[in-house]
């Protein structure tokens, strides 16, 4: 499996700040975050499947403006892969006609351009053999992270979350984990902000990698723009044992 990042950052401003969204392979989407608009059509018109970790607008911004571009180009639905309680967000307030259209409806409901999949947490995907497990994650509204597993390696990406004790009980539990990707969106001059939105900072990240039983790379994705290098800088600070490193947009993981 190929990994690569589109976008990362937890907000725009300027040509190389996308918020998030890993394309596996050339045919499924970790999150649709404004990376994905950076694709070409024909691209685009090669992904299958999305998994959404969550319904915040900076990790599916592109998702309506993706089905409408390719839809017509496509012999099969696109599946969005996500729980009942996100996809129950997404058709309510996106997918609604008053928003944006129902592409599940359309062109017709019988062979529609969109069709949603729910998703549990610990229950594998399989998709040609490449294995995609939702985790646990801890934030505002209901969310998820993903283990995507080749057979030979795994990496984890947590999506948004705050502390969360369930993710490093799946975590531990993956024998052949080679990266994990965990979020950072604030500087701890901002911890009350963190707490509140349910995000980390370093010394809560710190606080959650004391759980980590694992060897594993590790990246911080979803820094806030304006404060990556203070935010970089605490994290080194704090937990530079674990020698992590700024996820970059177009990095490539191969597992």
């Amino acid at each position: 499996m190929k990994v690569r990042i589109l976008g990362c950052s937890g907000g725009i401003g300027g040509r190389h700040l996308r918020t998030t969204s890993l394309l596996v392979d050339n045919d499924i989407l970790i999150d649709a975050g404004t990376g994905v608009g950076d694709l070409a059509i024909a691209e685009l018109a090669q992904i299958d499947h999305v998994f959404i970790t969550h319904s915040h607008l900076d990790h599916l911004a592109c998702l309506p403006f993706m089905i409408d571009t390719v839809g017509d180009m496509r012999n099969r639905p696109l599946i969005v892969h996500a729980t009942d309680a996100t996809l129950e967000i997404i058709r309510s307030h996106i997918f609604n006609w008053a928003i944006w259209p129902d592409f599940s409806e359309i062109p017709k409901a019988e062979k529609p351009f969109l069709r949603f999949e729910t998703i549990h947490v610990g229950q594998s995907v399989i998709l040609d053999g490449r294995k995609i497990i939702p985790l646990p994650a801890n934030h505002t509204v209901p969310a998820v992270g993903y283990q995507l597993d080749s057979g030979d390696a795994s990496l984890v990406f947590t999506g948004d979350t705050g502390p969360c004790p369930g993710l490093w009980t799946h975590v531990n539990s993956i024998l052949n984990l080679r990266y994990l990707i965990i979020e950072c969106a604030f500087s701890d001059r901002e911890k009350a902000l963190a707490v509140a939105s349910l995000h980390l900072c370093p010394s809560m990240l710190l606080e959650e990698l004391a759980s980590l039983q694992r060897d594993a790379e590790v990246f911080i994705t979803h820094l806030k723009p304006g404060q990556v290098e203070l935010t970089m800088q605490e994290i080194e600070d704090r937990i530079g044992e674990f020698c992590p490193r700024m996820l970059q947009n177009n990095q490539l993981f191969e597992i």
